[in-house]
Order: structure tokens, then sequence, then C-alpha cells
């Protein structure tokens, strides 16, 4: 998959082995700079096909050490303009939400360990495929999309094949309150709280319930999902932001461990789930 900042990446990657090969002082192979940063060879060769994101120190010190100090601001300001990437729902959302989440199902596929926080509704990786029909067409219906939920809605329980994957770990906290959201008629609500107790226990799902009544360490605010600490997606009504920079991804994993505090498992989530269960008049 080859996303707008993969390509940014990418585009930086090909001016880092530019300058590398341009040096003053003579050609450089990889390992030749890689030795005078004191880096690993590997570490030349990611940044250069675009497989890692430098930061602004790491920037600087390439320029120096190829002997161009000076495009180190040039550099950095190109690391600026894609170190937020901003993917527009309208834009995203041209052709419909099954293009969306054929692109997830990949991000989604490549990953082994998911952490994600939800406060509003229940997560995708998680919905059945009637609930996930309410929330396609709601959101078409709001972005003035194509309306193609039953596709969309394939295409997300096809991404479910993953909790079933050996090696694959989903660590999910769901704000209590996402649960009464009444978001499609009770008897679907009904049978989404039994799909989520169906869940507790398994192996791959390890499902933690924020109570409305739990004392919180931060506010509830957006939901996000990280994967495998390389990147973190944070969903807002206009657009998706995709964040790869390492500073950023150690401060959504500190918020995602604050909540876990918050949070029961096992037996006290299913008790959780079932009260909320109860409540709903079918």
């Amino acid at each position: 998959m080859s996303t707008d900042y993969q390509r940014a990446r990418e585009e930086l990657g090909r001016r880092l082995r530019e300058l590398r090969i341009d040096s003053p002082d003579g050609r450089l192979t990889g390992t030749d700079l890689a030795q005078r940063l004191g880096w690993p060879q590997s570490k030349v060769s990611k940044l250069e096909n675009g497989r890692q994101t430098p930061t602004v120190e790491d920037l600087r010190a390439w320029a120096g050490a190829t002997g161009q100090p000076a495009a180190g601001d040039e550099l950095c300001a190109r690391l600026k303009g894609f170190e937020s990437q901003i993917r527009s729902w309208r834009r995203q959302l041209a052709a419909g939400h099954r293009p969306v989440q054929d692109s997830w199902n990949t991000v989604i596929s490549n990953s082994t360990i998911v952490r994600e926080w939800e406060p509003s509704l229940v997560p995708g990786l998680l919905q059945t495929a009637d609930y996930a029909r309410h929330v396609f067409q709601s959101h078409s219906r709001l972005q003035n999309s194509p309306h193609d939920a039953e596709d969309a809605v394939r295409a997300r329980m096809k991404r479910q094949e993953w909790l079933y994957r050996p090696g694959k770990q989903l660590y999910l906290l769901v704000w209590e309150g996402a649960l009464w959201a009444r978001i499609c008629p009770p008897e679907i609500l009904v049978a989404q709280m039994d799909r989520l107790l169906g869940v507790v226990g398994m192996d791959t799902v390890h499902l933690g319930i924020v109570p409305l009544d739990a004392k919180l360490g931060l506010n509830p605010a957006n939901g996000f999902c990280l994967l495998d600490e390389r990147l973190v997606a944070v969903e807002d009504w206009h657009a998706e932001l995709w964040l790869d920079d390492a500073e950023t991804i150690a401060l959504y994993r500190r918020v995602w461990d604050t909540f876990a505090e918050s949070a029961v498992f096992g037996a006290e989530a299913q008790q959780v789930i079932a009260r909320v269960r109860r409540s709903i008049k079918v």
C-alpha cells in the first residue's frame, strides 16, 4: 500500500541518497556514511528507502556527514511537511467506504500488535455486520459519499480474520459510553453486546472496558489506533491523521496506558457489558 505519507518519506529518502552520492569528498557508500555517523548500516538503508522516518537530528547529522551542512534546513522542512499526514475523508471517500476498508485491511494484516482506544462506538475489529452497516450508512450520509455499505461491510468482516491468525494480539480499550450509544436498532445492539461478551477470553483479544464511574487520568477525547509502535491513526470528523514520528507514537502509547489503568478486564468487563445489554429494550 502506498500512502501520501509513504510517498513523501520515499521522496525524502531519495534526497538523502543524492546527498550521499554527491558528497564533495567523493562518492560515499552506505557503509562509509554509517561509519561516519556511528550508525548501523541498516539505518542508512532504511532511511534511503523510505522504510524509517528520520528525526531532525538524523537529518542534520546526515547533511553534516555528507559535507553539505547547508542542506539540513531543506531536509528538516521536508520532514515537517509530512510528520502529520492529514487524510481527508472527502478525498478518501470519493469512491466510497470500500476502498478505505481495503486500505485498512492491508495495514492491519501487516501488523502484529494493535492497541486501540475507542470512546464513541464499538471498534471495527469487533463489530457485527449489522452494526457496521449502520455505521457506514450514517457516515455516508454525513460525508455525502457513495452508498456502498454492503461492500464496506464485507471488507470489514474480512479484516476480522486477523483476530484468528497465530501471533496476532489486539489490546482494545472501550469507554463504557460507547456501548450505550444507540446508533442502531435495539436488536442489533443486543447482538453486538453478545459479540463482545463472546470475545472476552480469546487468546488474541484483550478487551478492557473503562466504566462510566471509573476514575480517569485523562478525558476520553478522540479514539486512536496504535500499530506495532510504528504508526498511530487518529480519527476526527474531517480526516484521519496518520502519525509515525517516534515522539508522537510514544505520547499516544502513554495515553493508552493511562486509560488502561482505569479499565476492567475479564469477568469484570463481561459484567459491564452484560449490564448494558440488560438495559436495552427490544
